[in-house]
């Protein structure tokens, strides 16, 4: 099992700077901790709102790129910072899940995180050829647009739709999941920096709240592959 991105992406975004981890041991009866999480972004919301976040700016620009109206498509990360502003506070979802969302909510970068027992491997980021199957959290199948940035696996199966804009209910978090596979991307000025303060960040809460050694990495044009050990 690996996971990577197509050569053609970091051609077109060559400032992409991703972050992968992987865990295994994850339980549905854990508490992470989300507070001081959650208080940076109340902090940096309350000197302006999300959309003058260079990190969210830099995904609306990519977003434009590829054909989609930024106000109409946001990245994941922008939804939940605008969701937390208007809100206060975000639904808990599954201990990983909330914890995830509060690290997005702090660095204001998405992060993706996926049941990897549902995927069938290898998992990429690549553009939609048009006959991959992408389905719902309301349990409808589509079919992502060729040219369409997604996540797709071995079996034509795109776990998330227009990039960082949507994961699949497919590989949705569960209280059944034990596997998963955390992705962050980021493109602004800086990812470099911001994006493996992130990975340690949730690497030290997993391993913290969940009996895990995650196993994390940086990916580059060089080296765009990550492929952990499973036990």
């Amino acid at each position: 099992m690996y996971f990577q991105h197509a050569a053609a992406l970091w051609r077109d975004f060559p400032a992409l700077v991703p972050g992968v981890l992987y865990a295994e041991g994850i339980t549905a009866d854990a508490t992470p901790g989300t507070d001081r999480l959650t208080a940076v972004a109340k902090a940096r919301l309350a000197d302006g709102p999300e959309s003058e976040f260079p990190e969210i700016q830099a995904w609306r620009r990519a977003f434009a790129r590829m054909g989609l109206k930024p106000t109409q498509y946001r990245c994941a990360a922008e939804s939940l910072l605008r969701r937390f502003r208007r809100e206060g506070s975000l639904p808990s979802v599954h201990p990983l899940v909330d914890l995830c969302n509060a690290v997005s909510l702090a660095f204001a970068v998405p992060v993706a995180v996926l049941d990897a027992d549902q995927v069938a491997w290898p998992l990429k980021v690549r553009y939609a050829a048009g006959d991959e199957d992408y389905l719902t959290f309301g349990g409808e199948t589509e079919h992502p647009a060729p040219g369409e940035v997604i996540f797709a696996d071995q079996a034509g199966q795109a776990h998330a739709r227009r990039w960082t804009n949507r994961q699949s209910g497919r590989s949705a978090v569960s209280p059944a999941t034990s596997t998963v596979l955390i992705v962050a991307e980021a493109l602004h000025e800086g990812a470099a920096t911001t994006v493996p303060e992130l990975v340690d960040t949730l690497a030290a809460e997993i391993a913290k709240t969940w009996t895990a050694t995650p196993q994390t990495a940086i990916l580059t044009p060089a080296s765009p592959r990550f492929t952990p050990a499973r036990s």
